[in-house]
């Protein structure tokens, strides 16, 4: 049995899932199955090569949904979960015991592992740390900005691993470990251990030059980073740098798109927030209600700039009055 495993690339909450539908699949579905990891990213254009839906089983957590016949698991979180509203239909007039939505969920991880727990008798306890920080890190609940930014823990130095990674051969090595050891043992791993202290000398020089690109006005930062090599930033620096600001919209690019992130202060409060992911669905994006993204070609960049242009002027005008 072959079991191909979907998962949101380049995201600690993405690989967090994978390791647990795998755990969750050997333990209470079907033992000695082979699992395939393939990473998924934000891009414009189609999301899916449905010649790679070729295992026995085809599973997609922390991602989009597929109305593929070829996909018989789904676990997703996202606010902005369908490219379509047929999609949305899709899912809802198929009812399966297979794929599950919530978009009240912090993670994907808490999803799977709380979905595996009532419905199918898995035990989450061997797991109970990587489901916790899954959920601290994607739905951004950290004690403090320091504690996001000066990335102490063990799981916030993976992240920084897992975010930045560009070997596509990385997260088959490691997805495997993610739930059957801890996030100590894994950062001590040398294929792990070796990357953190580059990853980490790159973190704190990405610090300096958002500290010289964000701008924060009328509570919203916006920064241009697009001619940096700074692919997977750590995306609570801005607030970091400017912790009274309430939103931050920034453009970054990469080799394969053109990023316009748009988030929002876990730590200042603020009456009547702006649906983020509905503003980044206008563009072709999505996310959650307090973050999101649109992904554009790498060689659109006038049109990345445009909206991101237009979604600092709509949170600007949030916050002061302003049509």
């Amino acid at each position: 049995m072959r079991v191909r495993v979907f998962y949101h690339d380049r995201c600690f909450d993405g690989a967090a899932s994978a390791a647990l539908f795998a755990r969750f699949y050997r333990e209470r579905v079907r033992d000695g199955a082979e699992f395939v990891f393939t990473g998924l990213v934000h891009r414009a254009g189609a999301l899916f090569d449905e010649s790679k839906f070729d295992g026995d089983e085809n599973a997609i957590v922390d991602f989009k949904y597929s109305t593929s016949p070829k996909i018989t698991w789904w676990f997703d979180h996202h606010q902005s979960a369908f490219l379509t509203p047929e999609d949305a239909a899709h899912f809802e007039q198929q009812p399966s015991s297979r794929k599950f939505y919530d978009p009240d969920y912090k993670s994907c991880t808490k999803l799977i592992a709380t979905i595996g727990e009532k419905r199918f008798g898995f035990n989450v306890e061997p797991v109970k740390e990587l489901v916790a920080w899954a959920d601290i890190i994607d739905g951004a609940q950290f004690a403090s900005v320091n504690a996001a930014v000066e990335m102490r823990e063990p799981a916030m130095k993976l992240t920084m691993v897992i975010e930045s990674n560009q070997d596509p051969q990385f997260a088959s090595r490691l997805i495997p470990l993610l739930a059957d050891r801890s996030l100590d043992q894994i950062i001590e791993e040398p294929f792990v251990a070796e990357r953190i202290p580059p990853l980490m000398e790159r973190h704190q020089k990405s610090i300096e030059i958002l500290r010289q690109r964000t701008e924060c006005k009328e509570g919203t930062i916006f920064f241009d980073i697009t001619d940096q090599d700074l692919e997977g930033y750590n995306k609570f620096v801005p607030y970091y740098l400017h912790p009274d600001c309430i939103y931050s919209v920034g453009l970054s690019k990469s080799s394969f798109r053109t990023k316009v992130a748009v988030g929002s202060n876990p730590w200042a409060h603020a009456e009547n927030m702006v649906n983020l992911a509905e503003i980044c669905e206008r563009y072709g994006g999505g996310g959650h209600a307090r973050v999101g993204a649109i992904s554009f070609e790498p060689n659109q960049f006038e049109r990345a700039r445009s909206a991101a242009r237009e979604i600092v002027q709509e949170l600007r005008a949030s916050q002061t009055g302003k049509s």
